[in-house]
């Protein structure tokens, strides 16, 4: 099963055809805050609707309220931001074998951040190489220690790797650029690197890992 969820970030960083090829009636959405007043509002009922909806008009949240019968909120004092209420609701009710996030990047840059180290808490970990988080530009997904092949995305240039913290025994292998057994001890960022063929490989041993696959 996947679960898509929309959250409330810049409506113009959205993938291209958002409303019209990527959001299906047929699959399970979440809507976070403006995320769940956007889908109602297109025609798109979600399972759930979570947030403290302070991105949201009043009239907007009694639309939701209406609509979506599991409409969950949230005082603006809380311990979890809206995403991630969400993901954990997706992760209890659910158990996907995925989690797409939407409307996650851009805008407020602390928002950014905060989603993209979602998969940093420990109650996140068991479900963080599930989690994708997508918009017009990139493509961002996690990654525990192992081996992997990924296939190269047919709109995307760029395969950057950033290090959430340490990383151990980090190689890889077919990218242009390559590496071996590197460690790291402390969160780097390695860039603009790109694949050669369609597909990539990379390994490691220990630590968090996020892949991106961009484009300009």
């Amino acid at each position: 099963m996947i679960v898509n969820i929309l959250v409330g970030g810049p409506r113009n960083l959205l993938p291209e055809n958002f409303w019209s090829e990527i959001v299906n009636k047929d699959e399970l959405w979440i809507g976070a805050d403006l995320g769940a007043v956007d889908l109602v509002k297109n025609g798109i009922v979600p399972e759930v609707a979570v947030g403290d909806f302070d991105s949201s008009t009043d009239q907007d949240v009694n639309l939701v309220k209406q609509k979506v019968k599991d409409t969950r909120t949230f005082s603006p004092i809380k311990d979890y931001t809206d995403t991630e209420l969400a993901v954990k609701i997706a992760m209890q009710n659910y158990h996907p074998d995925k989690i797409n996030l939407y409307g996650a990047t851009g805008g407020r840059i602390d928002h950014s951040i905060s989603n993209i180290v979602i998969g940093l808490k420990p109650e996140f970990q068991s479900y963080l190489d599930k989690i994708n988080i997508i918009d017009k530009q990139n493509h961002i997904s996690f990654f525990l220690p192992g081996d992997y092949k990924i296939n190269k995305q047919p709109d995307k240039k760029y395969l950057s790797f950033i290090c959430l913290g340490k990383i151990r025994n980090f190689s890889l292998y077919d990218e242009k650029y390559k590496l071996e057994h590197a460690d790291y001890d402390y969160t780097n960022a390695l860039i603009s690197n790109e694949f050669i063929g369609e597909s990539g490989s990379f390994s490691f041993s220990e630590g968090v890992l996020c892949v991106i696959q961009s484009k300009d």
